[in-house]
């Protein structure tokens, strides 16, 4: 509510007063000091002759009197009486003949005196209530208007982004841009018969600049533009989000052609089923009324809904089936070119100095999403005006990365000579660990300056972006996640609580190898689990696990044996290089960080672990040691053709099904 706007309507200030006055009359007239008797009380005290002085109040039926001895401790008395009474009255009063004199016509109250009395203040709180009511919502038309709709049509008048502005994510481009392109010239896809997809739907991470696509395509696409969230929808009243719904599409169609955007789309789309609300749910009814209006009986109505969610694992089956969203495109975190074009976006209008360079900036921030890149450069920029420079340089923006990464530095914080030593440790047995693994990253900086939570950190990043991880590369992951642990228990013989986010990583990798990436003998390649990790009550209450007791135990087993061979391949590597480990940490004592290149020379002479036994998935499948062969990608080759026939002809020949009970044959 806009109390601001409210205040500053003449109108407040006078139903205020109004309200003041009826409670300054009120409270006078209760603050008076004559006391209240009942009708009958006053009838006995005229007939007692007690009365001195009788009172009556023009246009009221009330009574004042002035008693010679005391009632119940006053002297001065009052009291009101019907219309029906009003005669009697008149009798007691000449019947007592008060000495002080008394009025003898008794006033009777008006209908129109009696509205006024008992309506009036109801009246003005009722005002009043509307007129809050009506400034809340924006206007005094408003105030029952809960079911339009409150989507934001976007204008020429406000900021423009065009796809020039956006970055990193070409494939999401050249879909919408294809949309752009329909709507301004739909002839050129008609004629091959081609229609406009009803829905596009944008999924990644947040941060990778969804929105920004859908403020890109208003900026282009030259047609009406409204933009709402999935969660102005949803209001306390039943059936307020799907009117809001059909009076959104409403206006969508009358200025057809034309784009709604839908941010947040979770907030109405999840899987129905999935509450306790059952089909009366608000939240279910507006879905149902989205469904109906992207897929309704109207073939020729040119409207494009572009909406925008982080789960699309939990929306409804309904809302993700062709002829509703039609194109499904996911904006992921962009490669190493990405991140260099989105620092080169958002490094426009700032001073950089001469020695940075763009694409080393990108090379240390693999992982990161368009608005982590956006805030790395602005964090720059904020750490150079505060140091009162003039350029952004490479010091500036090693430690934006580091704050983004791992939070503020706390130079406040005091640490004991012996914590300091066992930071130094600790970390220490991290970089080393990760150095002398086969399979890890290079390690690229240690520092035992607090930042955030952590007491130190150590940077392990890849040379070049990933998209899968090999067994081998995830037990060193272990092993470098051990690390720490394992030098404070050579060292110190004594570990700390320092290790408990490094254990809490090392378990978390160990049990999706065990039940989702099948790299466990014992368990196999069997999916254990929800993919999601959220549990829906409606939907996945009911259900029992999948599977039991003893599987979830040998589970058990297998992170357990995995994390401990983690701790010995540390301890291995550790006691092998313990002159090593001391130099690095007495080098972090004196200059409490070291780069790249201070680690590799330390790291020189490092012994590293011995490769491990080859895995095999099962004993009876034992995996050639031969090197992969490069297959033919051209069909026409002869020896792949025969090849491919001379396979074909064995399969037709082999039986189709090997009868119950027959052992498997022998793998040759």
């Amino acid at each position: 509510m806009d109390f601001k706007k409210i205040t500053r309507n003449p109108l407040f200030y006078v139903l205020m007063i109004g309200v003041l006055l009826i409670v300054g009359f009120s409270l006078i007239s209760s603050l008076q000091g004559a006391k209240t008797i009942t009708t009958q009380q006053g009838l006995e005290l005229l007939d007692g002759g007690t009365v001195t002085k009788v009172v009556s109040t023009e246009g009221d039926q009330r009574v004042d009197m002035v008693l010679s001895e005391p009632f119940e401790g006053a002297t001065d008395v009052q009291f009101y009486f019907l219309s029906a009474r009003a005669d009697e009255v008149v009798s007691a009063i000449t019947a007592a003949d008060p000495k002080d004199g008394f009025n003898d016509t008794v006033p009777r109250a008006t209908w129109f005196d009696g509205f006024i009395s008992l309506f009036l203040p109801i009246i003005l709180l009722g005002v009043l209530f509307w007129f809050l009511m009506s400034s809340a919502q924006g206007g005094g038309s408003k105030v029952m208007q809960f079911g339009k709709s409150r989507a934001k049509l976007v204008t020429k008048e406000m900021p423009q982004v065009s796809f020039g502005d956006v970055a990193g994510a070409e494939e999401a481009i050249e879909e919408l841009q294809e949309i752009k392109d329909f709507l301004k010239d739909p002839a050129k896809f008609q004629a091959v018969g081609a229609r406009i997809p009803k829905g596009v739907l944008l999924y990644g991470p947040p941060g990778t600049g969804k929105t920004l696509l859908a403020r890109a395509v208003a900026g282009e696409a030259g047609v009406p533009f409204y933009s709402i969230s999935g969660s102005d929808f949803v209001e306390m009243f039943v059936g307020v989000g799907a009117s809001r719904v059909r009076d959104l599409f409403n206006q969508a169609k009358e200025n057809a052609p034309a784009i709604i955007f839908i941010d947040e789309i979770d907030a109405v789309g999840r899987h129905r089923g999935a509450g306790l609300g059952g089909g009366h749910d608000e939240r279910e009814q507006t879905l149902n009324q989205m469904l109906v209006e992207m897929d309704g009986f109207d073939p020729k109505a040119n409207v494009i809904v572009i909406a925008a969610t982080n789960r699309p694992d939990i929306l409804d089956p309904a809302l993700l089936r062709p002829g509703r969203f039609d194109r499904q495109i996911g904006v992921d975190a962009p490669d190493l070119k990405g991140r260099q074009r989105i620092l080169e976006v958002h490094g426009r209008g700032k001073p950089l100095a001469d020695g940075v360079d763009l694409e080393v900036v990108a090379r240390k921030t693999p992982g990161f999403t368009g608005a982590d890149l956006a805030n790395v450069l602005n964090e720059a920029a904020l750490l150079t005006a505060r140091s009162n420079a003039q350029l952004i340089d490479n010091r500036a923006l090693d430690e934006a990365i580091d704050r983004v990464i791992a939070g503020p530095q706390r130079r406040t914080r005091v640490m004991k000579d012996k914590e300091k030593l066992i930071t130094a440790y600790h970390e220490g047995g991290h970089a080393l660990a990760a150095a002398a693994m086969n399979y890890t990253d290079p390690v690229t900086k240690v520092t035992i300056l607090p930042r955030g939570k952590a007491l130190g950190y150590t940077m392990v990043l890849p040379l070049d972006d990933k998209y899968s991880v090999t067994r081998n590369e995830l037990q060193d992951q272990l092993a470098y996640a051990m690390g720490g642990r394992v030098a404070e228990e050579i060292v110190f013989h004594d570990p700390t609580t320092g290790a408990s986010n490094d254990i809490e990583k090392a378990t978390n990798i160990a049990r999706k190898m065990v039940t989702e990436y099948g790299m466990t003998t014992e368990v196999g390649p069997v999916k254990l689990g929800s993919a999601s990790g959220e549990m829906f009550l409606g939907r996945d209450m009911g259900h029992g696990r999948e599977f039991s007791e003893k599987v979830a135990e040998r589970v058990d087993v297998e992170v357990r044996a995995l994390i401990e061979q983690a701790h010995n391949e540390a301890y291995e590597v550790l006691n092998a290089n313990r002159e090593i480990l001391d130099k690095l940490a007495l080098e972090l004592l004196e200059k409490e960080t070291l780069d790249h290149l201070e680690l590799a020379d330390l790291f020189s002479d490092i012994k590293k672990l011995p490769p491990r036994p080859q895995w095999l998935s099962s004993d009876e499948r034992p995996v050639s040691a031969q090197p992969p062969v490069d297959v033919p990608r051209r069909r026409e080759d002869a020896g792949l053709a025969a090849a491919v026939e001379a396979e074909h002809e064995a399969t037709e020949k082999a039986p189709r099904r090997r009868p119950s009970g027959q052992a498997r044959p022998a793998t040759a």
